[in-house]
């Protein structure tokens, strides 16, 4: 359940109250009048069951968004009185609907880029850096869960869905400088670790695991990321934090960039190439699979909950 609150504009609150008291899904429902400031108007609350979000939510910011914000809040709990319906899943199937305006904000959010998004993406492109040079797996696992650049992606790819064009250009940008920066980043730290003296014999000689792995692209790349990218788009609508997680540590974005410096540094082009290659492969697999994936979410749960809506009894305006 959500609790949704908005700000009415004067004049217009007996057709949207109207409105909601119809709907299905919609509990709980106060109305103080000229209660609202900042915007001046009517403060309009109500519980909204999540199965019926999408199209009440839709529906309310064309009436108000001109006027001040949509406030939606999770219901962590909510005791149901006699003869009140639980939000149960849809369709029997244990899911609701994502509430896309929700999944949207939250990608959005991900879409900001201040200076602390590219100093994630420079320190996690050194501690890759320190992973490949000591073939310490668990430092580039460590440096894949800093990096912020996975936000970036999916903002872009949601821009693409939605026909955003200034938010793809902006994710494009900032993954390109956030990238480039890293990787002139790893490369002076190679020159200077190499300057130094501080090779570690293991990569001085050419035993490069880790690195190895990560600049020879195959097919089992192109696998990775797209089971990467289906799992995002499904942590991301679903909420679920763990799995999202997981995805930072499945593919290789920032270890790619890593490599690309520290090859240079070292003189190692080929090594380069191949990283190079790995990174625009993992971002632009990532990006399309975003897009795709969160076009084919809501392509199927509009019909799912058009379904249920039908189903549900209508009440009379209260």
């Amino acid at each position: 359940m959500l609790h949704v609150r908005v700000v009415s504009p004067p004049g217009s609150t007996d057709r949207l109250v109207e409105w909601l008291s119809a709907d299905p899904g919609v509990r709980n429902l106060v109305v103080m009048p000229g209660a609202a400031r900042c915007p001046d108007g009517d403060s309009v609350q109500f519980d909204l069951l999540t199965r019926f979000a999408n199209p009440v939510l839709h529906e309310l910011r064309t009436r108000v968004q001109d006027h001040g914000p949509v406030v939606i809040q999770h219901v962590d709990a909510a005791i149901n009185g006699p003869g009140e319906s639980a939000d149960q899943p849809a369709e029997g199937s244990g899911e609701v609907p994502p509430v896309w305006e929700m999944v949207e904000s939250k990608i959005r959010e991900g879409g900001e880029y201040p200076l602390s998004f590219y100093g994630l993406l420079l320190i996690a492109g050194l501690i890759g850096a320190v992973g490949i040079l000591t073939n310490s797996q668990i430092l580039i696992v460590a440096a894949m869960v800093v990096g912020p650049e996975y936000g970036a992606i999916m903002a872009t790819a949601l821009g693409i869905g939605k026909g955003d064009g200034r938010a793809v250009r902006q994710g494009l940008t900032a993954l390109a400088a956030g990238f480039a920066l890293a990787v002139v980043a790893t490369f002076v730290f190679g020159l200077l670790i190499r300057w130094a003296g501080e090779t570690p014999g293991l990569y001085h000689d050419g035993v490069r695991p880790v690195s190895d792995l990560i600049n020879s692209p195959n097919v089992f790349s192109v696998i990775v990321a797209v089971l990467a990218g289906m799992v995002g788009v499904i942590s991301l609508t679903e909420s679920r934090a763990n799995a999202l997680i997981g995805v930072f540590i499945s593919v290789t974005t920032i270890p790619a960039a890593s490599d690309m410096g520290l090859s240079a540094a070292y003189g190692s082009w080929h090594e380069a190439g191949g990283s190079t290659l790995q990174l625009l492969l993992n971002v632009v697999l990532l990006i399309a699979v975003g897009a795709g994936g969160l076009g084919l979410q809501r392509w199927v749960w509009r019909g799912r909950t058009a379904r249920a809506a039908a189903r549900a009894p209508r009440s009379s305006p209260r």
